[in-house]
């Protein structure tokens, strides 16, 4: 199943049927994915939030958020609020201009990051052919920002806790690029719309978690890592580090942080939805929607429809992995900070690279199966 529609295309033929010259319907169209993009990073992280409460309250037999709107859908706008209108204070004897600047660090790349996200075929706001690398790149920035952070707060436990996650990061970042590669290497592409094309067509059976299963599930514990989700929290670890780099901040600069978190797990489950799970594609081997629902394949409903059924199958497989990640935070412990170094740099980082060694062993041997 392919959602064949062409957002800018679209947009500019509408805009030039109605009279406007084409150069000034492409400029109309330059803020859009901008828009597009902090729209969709939003609303993935109002649900999240919401999806999260209500969770870890089934876990703990509570009923969670109720009375922010019906079933309690509204507390993620009433948090937000709060933090909007809380006091936003600067501790004496910070570096100003460093601890304002660490939260805003660890956001913007995230929400980037929402850049190659294809929801659908042609239903991305750009198609780089070097999206894989930029994400990775881009993600390699956000431990900058709370390494600033914890050392601008002038506090022990924020230092502790800026240090530790870049200590995480660097541990994670190498077995999790590594664990992508192997797809890469598959796929012969860069490119996240290429990479889920080269799963479709066979239904579940195509999708390259079980070429990949190794690297799937190193990819997901260190995704893990870098969202500093349980048992992974150790930068902000509540009974060691008070709340690690966040210790000093309040208000909005809080709430970026917030923001970040969150974010940061939607989009990781995106990029393991559209990576390792097929991304819009269907598990079914539908064939044809357009014979399927008799109709001619250049149907502009057609392309709708196809469009709406990408972006449902896209966005199921990623709160999936998301009910997965509140589900772990409460049935897995917190491991300490020797364990999670130990994990991930005598562990994962050696599996990482002998599945990618193997996945280029069998590409040479077995072309075929193996997208060489």
């Amino acid at each position: 199943m392919s959602a064949g529609i062409d957002l800018k295309g679209s947009f500019i033929d509408s805009l030039s049927d109605l009279g406007l010259p084409p150069g000034a319907a492409t400029a109309l169209w330059i803020p859009l994915p901008i828009t597009l993009m902090i729209l969709s990073a939003t609303v993935g992280l109002l649900v999240t939030v919401w999806l999260e409460r209500k969770v870890s309250a089934a876990a703990q037999q509570r009923i969670g958020p109720e009375y922010a709107g019906p079933l309690g859908v509204l507390q993620p706008v009433a948090d937000g609020l709060k933090l909007v209108f809380k006091e936003s204070i600067t501790p004496a004897k910070t570096d100003p201009w460093l601890f304002t600047l660490g939260p805003i660090l660890v956001v913007i790349p995230v929400f980037l990051s929402f850049l190659i996200v294809p929801f659908g075929q042609n239903l991305a706001i750009t198609d780089l052919n070097v999206g894989i690398f930029l994400w990775i790149s881009l993600s390699s920035i956000a431990p900058i920002g709370l390494l600033m952070s914890g050392y601008a707060s002038n506090n022990k436990y924020s230092l502790l806790g800026g240090l530790r996650a870049a200590a995480q990061s660097i541990s994670y970042e190498i077995p999790l690029a590594l664990s992508v590669l192997a797809v890469v290497m598959m796929s012969n592409s860069l490119s996240t719309i290429d990479i889920v094309e080269q799963q479709a067509g066979y239904g579940i059976l195509g999708w390259n978690v079980w070429r990949q299963p190794v690297g799937f599930i190193i990819f997901w514990i260190a995704a893990l890592a870098e969202c500093e989700r349980l048992p992974f929290d150790l930068p902000e670890a509540e009974e060691e580090l008070v709340a690690g780099y966040q210790t000093e901040y309040s208000g909005m600069k809080f709430g970026l942080f917030y923001i970040g978190s969150y974010v940061n797990l939607v989009l990781s489950a995106l990029i393991v939805a559209i990576i390792y799970l097929g991304g819009w594609e269907s598990p079914l081997p539908v064939g044809s929607l357009a014979n399927w629902l008799g109709v001619s394949e250049t149907s502009s409903w057609l392309q709708v429809i196809a469009a709406s059924l990408g972006i449902v199958m896209t966005v199921l497989k990623a709160y999936l992995l998301v009910f997965i990640a509140v589900l772990l935070r409460w049935t897995v412990p917190r491991v300490r900070i020797d364990q999670l170094l130990n994990l991930g740099w005598k562990f994962l980082l050696p599996v990482s690279l002998v599945n990618l060694l193997l996945t280029a062993a069998l590409k040479l041997a077995f072309p075929f199966a193996f997208g060489g």
